[in-house]
């Protein structure tokens, strides 16, 4: 079983970023999972990149969702990862 990289980036006072890490934290605690979260305020290219995106999920380097987490998707694409 592969274990996927799953990244939250979030930014400084980001109310949709609070909603998105309790929506990571219960889909990857649901399949003991770990998960990181990565500020965007201190990386000037990721900032660039992702500024009107906030917050975005990536597993695997890829990015899969945004602004609002949908917890099924994340779910299905994270047991996707395992299987490889």
């Amino acid at each position: 079983m592969a274990i996927p990289d799953v990244v939250l980036l979030t930014k400084a006072d980001c109310h949709l970023c609070a909603a998105a890490r309790d929506a990571v934290g219960r889909v990857t605690a649901g399949l003991g999972l770990g998960w990181r979260e990565q500020s965007v305020d201190s990386d000037e290219s990721l900032r660039d990149r992702y500024a009107e995106e906030l917050p975005v999920v990536l597993v695997d380097g890829i990015q899969r969702d945004f602004w609002k987490i949908d917890e099924a998707r994340l779910e299905r694409v994270l047991r996707q990862a395992m299987a490889r």
